[in-house]
């Protein structure tokens, strides 16, 4: 073992002795809660992951492709990010949007993909936010509430931040989608779309140089390939197994990279923190660099690098340097 993996070891040992019920192997608690979300006069169920405490709110919105199970809650050596935000003192909230784990699938995924737009955009998403924060605020009513979004669910999380300055405290941007300047993409896109473990697997490794290992094992690496085909209970329907994903959310992701700004993010109020690997190839350094610029109305804005890193940084071995930044930023 290298001298540095064993610098790291202790550091690793005291996050997780922090946490309750750790040192007994004992997983920390959880509850499931609804929330009704009204779209277009359909009501849809909306699920969120809580692990409680008495201190301030930390409510995770995921990403374009897997829910908060396989991200924020998701356990590796028997702890998760949501573990830990509890052992900080947070109130620790996922959201799985519309469409998404734990979630009511929308009646437009009963049908062909073809016959619809693209379903589940930003917009629609940050309404869900809106509604997941005003749940949890009759829950807690004068707690504040931070905001942790990735990837493509910055976009909402920003959006969401603009539309209801007083619910939001602090908004952290982890691996956040940027405008770019590139190609538009003319193809019709689908309503829906399916995603399986051969187009996740490879993620793991976007970005890293050629030469760096794979940050965690394959048998790792598998075991959330199978947990991430049980979130979708017709996976198994589609030859190879796949899980049916909003493709509104890739089609916000292209329309950004085209050059479009979808959210205008100079009204953007709150404190806010960029947080990334620095392998993200989602989150470029000039990516980070424009919208740090671009967030110009925001209270104080940090743009942190952590090394060792790529898109996934929160399900790799350095996504604990990912937590106690975010919690930093948070009790600040």
């Amino acid at each position: 073992m290298k001298r540095r993996d064993l610098m790291r070891l202790p550091m690793l040992a005291m996050a997780m002795s922090a946490l309750p019920g750790a040192a007994a192997g004992v997983p920390a608690r959880r509850e499931r809660c609804s929330v009704d979300w009204i779209h277009d006069g359909r009501t849809l169920r909306l699920s969120l992951l809580r692990q409680s405490a008495a201190g301030p709110v930390a409510l995770y919105v995921h990403g374009a492709t897997f829910p908060c199970d396989l991200s924020v809650g998701w356990r590796m050596q028997g702890v998760s990010w949501l573990d830990h935000l509890q052992a900080q003192g947070f109130d620790a909230w996922g959201l799985d949007f519309a469409g998404y784990g734990e979630s009511e699938r929308p009646p437009v995924f009963g049908a062909d993909p073809h016959s619809a737009p693209p379903w589940g955009d930003y917009r629609m998403a940050a309404a869900q936010i809106a509604a997941a924060i005003a749940a949890i605020r009759r829950q807690r009513p004068r707690a504040p509430i931070h905001l942790i979004a990735h990837s493509w669910g910055t976009l909402p999380a920003r959006q969401a931040a603009i539309e209801h300055p007083e619910a939001v405290s602090k908004l952290v941007l982890f691996g956040p989608v940027a405008t770019r300047e590139g190609p538009r993409e003319e193809a019709a896109a689908p309503a829906w779309a399916l995603m399986g473990s051969a187009e996740q697997r490879p993620r793991q490794r976007s970005g890293l140089p050629a030469d760096a290992p794979t940050p965690v094992s394959a048998e790792e690496i598998e075991r959330w390939c199978a947990a991430y085909l049980a979130t979708d209970p017709e996976s198994a329907t589609p030859s190879p197994p796949s899980v049916r994903i909003p493709n509104a959310p890739i089609a916000d992701i292209d329309r950004l990279w085209a050059g479009e700004n979808l959210v205008d993010n100079a009204r953007v109020r709150q404190p806010i923190l960029i947080v990334r690997g620095e392998w993200d190839h989602v989150t470029t350094d000039a990516d980070a660099a424009r919208l740090f610029a671009e967030l110009s109305g925001a209270a104080e804005r940090r743009d942190v690098k952590i090394s060792g890193g790529n898109h996934w940084l929160h399900l790799q071995p350095r996504r604990t340097a990912l937590w106690s930044t975010t919690s930093a930023f948070l009790r600040d």
